[in-house]
């Protein structure tokens, strides 16, 4: 029988303690986020037609409201999630009376909706783990992703989320719900990018590799946006027939990691 002494015994107890700690905290991470996106709920209940925007658009909507901070019309935001008019108009009106997420301002009715405090302070809690960065310059991608032929490409940070992600072929089926081409997934250990370890990428005797150009460039484009990358952080680059369904198949694929 194995006898330990007291100093390595109150190790273990520590060592145990601060396991079950962080086990603790993901834990609650991962109920804080699906608790938040359980608040939008009430936007998909109708008495008549069910909405057919998804989770996506609301959140994308959000977004683009936050990006333009005076105010953005109802024809544009349309175009910006690529959805019909009427659906513009329901996920205006729903995000307006429902959620109170955003206002016509009084004193410039012409320049559109613009978020209230309830709408900005919701989005700051999407940003904690979910980042939109940029297009994405095929020229330098198109190595390590599959059919780049005619595709156009968008970055997303999710943060800590790396824990979630097997083979990444749940965040491809994300992206193609919404009519997207498909995503590249790749985990940050603190130092480089690498695929998920049970990724659709690996064959059976080697992993693809990212090369040094890919991992540079694709860390700037987070810099350059003044966002933080961390060890299990995932990057999301989202395929489509244009920047705007790139953009909407980054997001959707990112949900699935939450």
């Amino acid at each position: 029988m194995l006898l330990l002494s007291k100093e390595k015994k109150q190790i273990l107890i520590a060592l145990f303690y601060y396991v079950n700690c962080i086990n603790n905290f993901f834990r609650l991470t991962i109920q804080y986020y699906l608790e938040m996106l359980k608040e939008l709920d009430e936007m998909f209940h109708s008495e008549t037609i069910k909405p057919t925007f998804e989770y996506a658009h609301i959140l994308l909507a959000l977004f683009i409201f936050g990006e333009n901070l005076d105010g953005i019309g109802r024809y544009r935001l349309q175009k910006e999630l690529l959805i019909g008019s009427g659906t513009a108009k329901s996920l205006i009106t729903k995000l307006s009376k429902k959620k109170n997420f955003i206002a016509v301002p009084d004193k410039n009715r012409r320049k559109g909706h613009v978020l209230t405090d309830a709408g900005l302070k919701y989005l700051n809690k999407i940003k904690n783990v979910i980042l939109l960065i940029n297009d994405g310059d095929l020229s330098i991608l198109k190595d390590m992703i599959i059919e780049s032929k005619g595709a156009y490409a968008y970055l997303c940070q999710v943060k800590n989320s790396s824990e979630k992600i097997t083979n990444g072929i749940a965040q491809r089926d994300a992206a193609i719900k919404v009519n997207g081409f498909g995503v590249t997934c790749l985990v940050f250990d603190g130092g480089k990018f690498h695929f998920p370890l049970t990724s659709a990428y690996e064959s059976d005797e080697i992993q693809m590799k990212i090369t040094e150009d890919v991992q540079e460039y694709v860390k700037n484009q987070v810099i350059n946006k003044n966002y933080i990358l961390e060890k299990n952080d995932v990057i999301i680059i989202g395929l489509g027939d244009n920047s705007e369904r790139a953009r909407l198949a980054a997001l959707n694929a990112a949900l699935t990691l939450l």
